[in-house]
Parts: structure tokens; sequence; C-alpha cells
């Protein structure tokens, strides 16, 4: 259980100063509004988004179908699936209240990952866990709702 747990942000992008200047340097601080959209699934990836303030919300179209991907907070990395290499947006980012996230742009990701392949390396370890934690979520839900089922009292 302890091996899927989220990883401190500092220990995420921990690098060598130079590195570390050329990805500050190059972040963007965005402010959103309640109900304004970070960015849409489909979409060309702009970088790693990390929220700083406010709560946003992840919704994905899936073979016709609205799915909630729940929500996401200050400090958790945004679709680290586009970043390292999916290229295209994976789901819709949308801010639920007023918030700021930092985007860390694609072209400057890349020259880090040259420049410092560690980074790369833990980063993708986080997108592992990201998925094994998703799997988990729905591995209990779905034994959730069967419980709940199965114990249901019959219709007479």
């Amino acid at each position: 259980m302890d091996a899927i747990q989220p990883r401190p942000l500092a220990e995420l992008l921990e690098c060598p100063p130079a590195t570390g200047k050329l990805l500050n340097v190059s972040s963007q601080c965005i402010d959103f509004d309640a109900g304004e959209t970070v960015f849409r699934q489909s979409a060309l990836c702009k970088g790693l988004y990390v929220v700083i303030t406010g709560q946003f919300l992840r919704r994905a179209e899936r073979m016709e179908t609205r799915l909630n991907l729940g929500p996401v907070r200050p400090g958790d990395l945004v679709e680290l699936a586009a970043a390292l290499g999916v290229g295209h947006q994976t789901y819709t980012l949308t801010a639920q209240t007023r918030g700021s996230v930092l985007l860390l742009p694609l072209d400057a990701m890349n020259q880090a990952f040259q420049a410092y392949p560690a980074l790369r390396m833990r980063l993708l370890e986080e997108l592992a866990r990201e998925v094994s934690r998703a799997y988990e979520a729905c591995c209990l839900s779905r034994t959730a709702r069967s419980r709940r089922v199965r114990y249901a009292a019959p219709l007479e």
C-alpha cells in the first residue's frame, strides 16, 4: 500500500541547480476563476501542471460516456501521462473554485529530461503509482457495489 502513495512534489522535481533554474525560469503561474477550463481532453499538451491553490475537477469522455475522474488539490501534479509521452490531454481540467496552477512548459521539461534523465524516471514512477492508485480505487468501488447488491433485501 505504501508503495503507491504519492511522493512529495519537492522530491519528484528535485534536480541539479542548473536544471532547476531552467524549470523555474520557464514556469508560468496561471490563475483561473471557478468554472474556467485549464485544458480540454484531446488538446495538445502544453506541459506539466502543478496545482498551487484552489480545487479543480478532472473529467473525461470515453466511449460516449462522461466520467468524473475526481478532484485535484494544491500540490497535485496534473496530466503526467500527457506530459511524459501521450502528447494530448487525456481529460479536461476545470476549476471548481478560484485557483492557480503552475505550468512547466513541455519544451523546458524535455530540456530538463535531457540534462537530468533521473527527473523523467522519477516522474514515470509517479505516473505508475498514479495508475496503481486509480486501479485500486476502481477495485474498491466495484467491491463495495457488489457487496451492496449481494446484501440488498430481495424484492417482493
